[in-house]
């Protein structure tokens, strides 16, 4: 093992930060600032493959159960009622998901902005702290986007319309199929669960998919498309 070089103190903050010199130096600090943007790209798109796949696992999860409850008659109704359920866990994991990849995605956003954008166009606007704002989140990455909102996203784009198709064929499933001496109510029972209980328990849910799909407030996170409040401050 060779000995370190005389006068090298690896504590010294010098030494340490030896790559600040880079932000001094222009062709330098580009060149850095390339390779971040490279790294940064990797992971946005690592993390939207993995949003992609949990998509479709549920779009083929509501296809199979839709065509195996309606291909005979005698298919239990509370096969969709599982469905919904299921849909329910590859929210929330991609909800998880989607929430990590916004960390990627907003520093890519940041580069593009204040690096390339600029350099396009030097009197575009820029934010005069992006590269302490960069800096601190190099440093402790933190969630941007709360879990409330990603849901809500997450409904909107994919999920809202898959939780309708279940719904919407449970209730054919009850309507079409109920016995004459019967009703919906009695049908929709679940075992030894009441009917009124599993309709109640659904119309909840249908609801607060609803309520949360709908949700319009004010966005923490700033995306390509639709910008947060304040265009000048990066989250």
């Amino acid at each position: 093992m060779s000995e370190p070089s005389e006068g090298f103190d690896p504590e010294s903050r010098e030494e340490r930060e030896v790559v600040a010199e880079a932000a001094g130096d222009r062709s330098d600090f580009l060149s850095l600032m390339g390779h971040a943007y490279g790294g940064e790209l990797g992971r946005t798109s690592s993390w939207r493959t993995r949003i992609d796949r949990t998509t479709n696992w549920a779009v083929v999860v509501t296809a199979s159960l839709l065509t195996w409850t309606f291909s005979n008659e005698s298919r239990p109704h509370y096969v969709l009622l599982i469905g919904l359920v299921m849909l329910s866990v590859f929210l929330g994991i991609e909800t998880r998901r989607y929430r990590t990849f916004d960390v990627w995605r907003s520093r890519v956003r940041l580069l593009e902005e204040n690096v390339f954008a600029n350099a396009l166009d030097p009197e575009g606007v820029e934010q005069s702290n992006w590269r302490a704002l960069l800096s601190e989140d190099l440093r402790g990455p933190t969630i941007k986007m709360s879990t409330v909102e990603a849901v809500s996203r997450r409904l909107r784009r994919v999920y809202a319309p898959l939780f309708s198709v279940l719904i919407a064929a449970w209730v054919v499933r009850l309507t079409v199929f109920t016995p004459t001496d019967g009703g919906v109510v009695a049908t929709a029972a679940v075992g030894p669960i009441p009917g009124a209980f599993v309709l109640a328990i659904v119309g909840g849910f249908s609801a607060a998919v609803l309520a949360t799909t709908l949700r319009r407030t004010p966005r923490r996170a700033k995306g390509e498309i639709q910008a947060a409040e304040d265009a000048d401050e990066w989250k």
